[in-house]
Parts: structure tokens; sequence; C-alpha cells
């Protein structure tokens, strides 16, 4: 079986792991999945991440965030573009994901970054997760 989607493969695999209640889960690694992470980890909707090295194109280890009271940092986490339909926002067109309580990880000339820094940088591009 071909992975045709593989953000949305690694966005499922977080969701799974987080309603499971899992520590951490493993995920192959890529460029675009590693840019992603890095930026759930800079907003605090995980805890850490690991590379793990083998002989292939390697893992990362994602270890989520949980509340005291034991309920996931991640209450939901959905695919916005997809290759079959894909959206372009402006700067100026970026929603809000919660009126502001979630982000938008968008990819944009400026990189993978969130909404709110779009939004600083007045730069568009392509949303890729909605996280709340």
């Amino acid at each position: 079986m071909s992975i045709t989607d593989p953000i949305a493969d690694y966005l499922t695999c977080i969701r799974n792991a987080v309603r499971a209640h899992r520590k951490y889960v493993d995920i192959p690694e890529s460029k675009l999945k590693r840019e992603i992470t890095r930026t759930l980890f800079k907003e605090r909707f995980i805890q850490k991440y690991i590379r793990i090295r083998d002989n292939k194109q390697g893992i990362l280890r994602i270890y989520l965030a949980y509340t005291p009271e034991g309920s996931s940092v991640i209450d939901d986490i959905q695919r916005v573009s997809t290759p079959g339909r894909r959206v372009y926002y402006g700067a100026r067109e970026i929603p809000r994901v919660l009126n502001g309580l979630g982000i938008i990880i968008m990819t944009t000339p400026q990189g993978v970054i969130t909404d709110r820094e779009a939004r600083t940088l007045n730069v568009g591009g392509e949303p890729l997760a909605k996280v709340w």
C-alpha cells in the first residue's frame, strides 16, 4: 500500500496516539514532517521530539503533552490542504482557529510557520493543518 499523502498519515498517527493516551508515537521522518514537529514543539502542543537514526530515512519519536489532569494538550488536529484540493491563503485571508486558541501550520516562502507568524511577516501560503 502506497501513501499518497504522507502529511495526512503523519497527522492521523498523532491523532490516534492522543486518543489512545500514548506517551509517544514513532513516525517515518522527512524534512517537512520534521519542520511541522518543530512547530508543534515550539507552540507547546508536544512535550519533545527526538530523531532516531536507522539505515533508512530515519524516525521521529514524538512525545505527546498532557495536562496534570491527564487530558491531552491536542484536542484535534486536521489536514487543510490536500494533494487533491490545494488551498492557499493570502496574508490578509488567514483565518483564526477558535478565536486564536488554536493554530494553523502553514508552509510559506519563509518556511513552515504558524498563522500568527505569517500575519506578523505579512506572507501567505498553503495551510497544512489546524491544531487546537
